[in-house]
């Protein structure tokens, strides 16, 4: 999906546009998938289930569905409304509060840092897809790569048994060729890998034992990692006019597969076990005594909607500006959230499966989240009949909607430059576009490695966690309470027309206290009960660690560095400065002039001024 700035009329614009600079959405339908593929991703699959699984099972589903309610939709609207109001990208949108452009640029690098590692899961994807290209699935079995705990059953150790009318303890090969049975409530069992795992960790990833442990390249994943940075490459080239038509199957086209894949799964012996797990007795509510619960809750409603991260600013700012963007963001969450509750019970039936063939509880069949997706996943695809079809028709799923949400991230990216550099990029955009996405492929390289999984965990452990709830934070702090909650309603209006205060009362009882209070609690209160990164059972050392909050400083220390340099650069003494910070720029306002009407007919003209310049008009800065 391309959302460039760029003037080029030929490629992002057209005679119909109501914005001849920037282009528009072809129709609404473009727009909707669009944002739907944006939000709809990866994390819906592997993201949500690991998160579900790993917090009790269906009681996750109470602080997910409360973290929609009371933070994630009340943010969609705000930065969906923003983006449409201002026809701005993520940090040049800031100029309705100049002090707090920071925040702008703490939302691109943490797209930044997510966006290395996103594509390496994409890189993931393709590997299977490639290795389904056999008539065999090279997971379906344990094959010469195997070792000793390989199986798909569960495996006796020793047991107890009776012999010659005494007691004795032996292992199970001395019971089994003595024809003797064991006791009951004496059997232990061998620690068992279902082949599928033991597939990702020795052949697909080459895991080493740890961080400290970096290994080699693997070479295949750096060549599937080379290729998705080129089919991500090549689909920026292209305009929002094409890519809103390619969405109608990348977006529809995952539902198709999902579908078949619930329906198989329901189907398989101890599929219910898994629902039940996922939805039912076996749920853990005890796990919503624990901070890290509520957390994850609202760091999925984050990352799966995309809030926080400046892509729906991007998204939204090439809408029509008489667009109803309330009623767009109502149906992209529920959407959204539908999808990533439904994907639930397709990964439950199937590890309700493998915890019956193993003969284990639902909660002890995988040990990490990552591996839902390549162990879950791949085993429940051995199990279909025309395997290997189903497994390229599902790892080319997993393409599909991880390039989505890739496209308009990187694009996030390209916009950030554009609004700094709108002449270079006009006639540099390919090589720019293509320059990001080289540099970033060769920043990935580490995620490619024996230890490349630890990485990826790591980065997602800080940055797509702690980065995303401080600009959350942020962002309402500052647009609702300095800028202004019912100046802000006012502008929405603008776009949607005059609503009533009833309609008005829900956004702004979320908007004004319980969604601030609540990601603030969030926040302080996962930041005081923290406990270092783990992937599995696999610790990290304490320099792991300390790269992790590394990360995350560098990402948020903008937020005082630019909010100092406005201070330093604006007029008068230090509260005056402060104040005039906290003003709107001059030139905040609808982008086309048409649109100002009375409240903004002051606006200067973007197009007189330059971005980067911060002069002092009137008391405004900007």
């Amino acid at each position: 999906k391309d959302f460039s700035l760029s003037n080029e009329k030929d490629v992002h614009t057209s005679d119909s546009d109501e914005n001849l600079e920037r282009g528009n959405w072809s129709n609404k339908g473009d727009y909707l998938l669009s944002m739907v593929g944006y939000a709809v991703g990866l994390g819906n699959v592997w993201r949500f289930p690991y998160l579900t699984y790993q917090n009790g099972g269906g009681a996750f589903l109470i602080p997910y569905t409360l973290m929609l309610a009371l933070a994630g939709l009340p943010l969609f609207f705000m930065e969906c409304s923003l983006g449409q109001f201002a026809s701005l990208g993520p940090i040049s949108v800031w100029r309705i509060l100049p002090l707090f452009q920071g925040v702008g640029i703490t939302m691109v690098i943490i797209s930044t840092f997510v966006t290395i590692y996103y594509n390496v899961i994409i890189a993931y994807a393709l590997y299977y897809l490639f290795a389904s290209f056999q008539k065999v699935l090279p997971w379906s079995d344990c094959f010469s790569w195997a070792d000793e705990f390989c199986s798909k059953t569960r495996l006796v150790s020793d047991c107890n048994a009776t012999l010659d009318g005494e007691i004795i303890h032996a292992n199970y090969s001395f019971i089994t060729s003595n024809n003797l049975t064991c006791m009951n409530g004496t059997i232990n069992y061998k620690p068992v890998q279902f082949p599928s795992e033991q597939y990702w960790n020795k052949v697909a990833l080459q895991r080493s034992s740890g961080l400290d442990e970096t290994g080699n390249i693997v070479w295949y994943l750096a060549l599937c990692l080379l290729l998705s940075w080129m089919i991500v490459g090549a689909a920026l080239f292209k305009g929002i006019k094409s890519s809103g038509k390619v969405v109608y199957f990348t977006a529809l086209f995952p539902y198709v597969i999902l579908l078949i894949l619930l329906v198989r799964g329901a189907t398989l012996e101890g599929a219910l076990d898994g629902i039940e797990y996922y939805i039912g007795r076996q749920s853990n509510i005890t796990k919503l005594m624990e901070a890290e619960v509520w957390k994850d809750a609202a760091t999925q409603i984050f990352y799966s909607l995309s809030v926080a991260w400046g892509g729906l600013v991007a998204l939204s700012s090439y809408n029509k500006f008489h667009n109803n963007c309330y009623s767009d963001a109502i149906l992209v969450c529920v959407t959204n959230c539908v999808t990533s509750i439904f994907a639930g019970f397709a990964i439950f039936s199937i590890l309700g499966h493998m915890a019956f063939v193993s003969e284990r509880p639902v909660s002890e069949v995988v040990d990490s989240g990552f591996d839902l997706a390549f162990v879950a996943y791949p085993e429940a695809l051995s199990e279909l009949p025309v395997s290997p079809l189903w497994s390229f028709l599902f790892f080319f799923m997993l393409l599909l909607l991880g390039l989505d949400s890739q496209f308009a991230t990187i694009e996030t990216l390209t916009t950030t430059i554009q609004d700094i550099y709108p002449k270079v990029m006009k006639k540099l955009r390919i090589p720019i576009t293509l320059g990001v996405c080289i540099l970033l492929f060769f920043l990935g390289l580490i995620c490619v490695t024996q230890a490349g999984i630890y990485w990826v965990n790591l980065i997602d452990h800080f940055c797509a966690g702690w980065g995303i709830l401080i600009a959350a934070v942020l962002e309402i702090i500052g647009i609702i309470y300095i800028y202004g909650g019912n100046r802000f309603i006012e502008d929405i209006e603008m776009m949607i027309g005059k609503k009533s205060c009833l309609f008005w009362l829900w956004w702004r009882m979320c908007w004004f206290f319980i969604t601030p209070v609540l990601l603030m609690a969030i926040l302080v209160w996962s930041l005081v009960t923290f406990s270092p990164p783990a992937y599995g059972s696999v610790l990290y050392p304490a320099w792991g660690t300390a790269v992790g909050w590394c990360m995350i400083i560098f990402c948020v220390i903008w937020i005082p560095v630019i909010a100092i340099l406005k201070i330093v650069k604006a007029e008068g003494n230090l509260c005056q400065r402060i104040v005039s910070c906290c003003r709107p720029a001059a030139n905040w306002g609808p982008y086309l002039e048409c649109h100002r009407g009375e409240r903004y007919s002051h606006v200067v003209d973007p197009k007189k001024k330059k971005e980067h310049e911060i002069p002092t008009v009137s008391g405004f800065v900007y």
